[in-house]
């Protein structure tokens, strides 16, 4: 079965490598964490921000990296078992996980908290900026 790409359209041209992107980020998620993602409305002197909130309960802060690498957030977790425990019953496993998000151009980090098993990070969206350009025409005759 051949793939139809969903970027194929005459009128939008270049954007071959958002169609690689969305490939990649659809493969390979487990859903774990859960996580949610919301608009944070600006403040005074503040852009609108965009906050990720991972659930992350039984990690501490230097089991977590947050970090971001080529356009991408990507936030690593890791435990390891305490061998000093002796479990009867064991339904809270320790585990890796990754988690990674695709940033368009231009967006910022701006930091992350840990609370109450909750890891928060604030993006900031870029200002768009309307560009209007005027081309030349060449007369060749």
């Amino acid at each position: 079965m051949s793939r139809v790409p969903s970027l194929s359209s005459p009128f939008l041209l270049g954007f071959d490598e958002i169609e690689r992107v969305l490939d990649r980020v659809t493969k390979g998620a487990d859903g774990y964490p859960p996580y949610n993602i919301e608009r944070v409305p600006r403040e005074e002197g503040q852009p609108e921000r965009l906050r990720i909130t991972l659930a992350v309960a039984g990690f501490a802060r230097d089991q977590l990296d947050v970090c971001v690498e080529e356009n991408q957030l990507v936030i690593r977790g890791r435990q390891q078992d305490d061998k000093s425990r002796h479990y009867l019953h064991r339904g809270i496993a320790a585990r890796l996980f990754q988690r990674t998000f695709v940033l368009a151009d231009g967006m910022d980090v701006l930091g992350a908290d840990l609370k109450h098993g909750l890891l928060s990070i604030d993006l900031v969206r870029p200002e768009p900026e309307r560009v209007v350009r005027t081309i030349a025409i060449s007369n060749h005759e």
